[in-house]
């Protein structure tokens, strides 16, 4: 089985931030969600996103939750396969509850482009589209 990676986000309506991931293109895995307390967001075979009310995300963190409009708590980032997805994408997630306006597109030549929009409940979420082979064969942000 290959590793996998479960990113758990505090939220304080459930279905409405599991609509922003669908918008986002997740899929709902039914399996491990209950309605209003948890909803497990699949974006690939190796990537959920678990959002968890408040109480639930409480019994499994050590310390307070974080007002995530407030400080950093983390940066998620998430691929795409064009500056076009990217762009598309964050029309999506601004239609479905989220911000886009945190800061200006991030453009680094031809091999990078991403922007930065936040959730219901305020996590930045970072869409990224980049080439490898450019960056690999070392051409410099323009």
């Amino acid at each position: 089985m290959p590793k996998m990676i479960f990113v758990n986000l505090p939220v304080a309506d459930v279905e409405h931030a599991a609509g922003f991931y669908v918008a986002l293109g997740a899929q709902r895995d039914p399996r491990f969600s209950q309605a209003g307390t948890v909803a497990a967001m699949v974006f690939s075979d190796t990537i959920v996103v678990m959002l968890l009310s408040h109480a639930q995300f409480a019994n499994f963190a050590p310390r307070a939750i974080a007002d995530a409009r407030a400080a950093n708590e983390v940066l998620v980032c998430l691929s795409a396969e064009s500056r076009a997805a990217v762009d598309a994408s964050v029309e999506r997630a601004v239609a479905a509850g989220g911000r886009a306006d945190l800061r200006p597109p991030q453009e680094m030549g031809t091999f990078m482009y991403g922007q930065n929009i936040e959730d219901p409940d305020g996590h930045v979420i970072e869409l990224m589209w980049m080439d490898p082979e450019a960056m690999t064969r070392g051409q410099a942000p323009a």
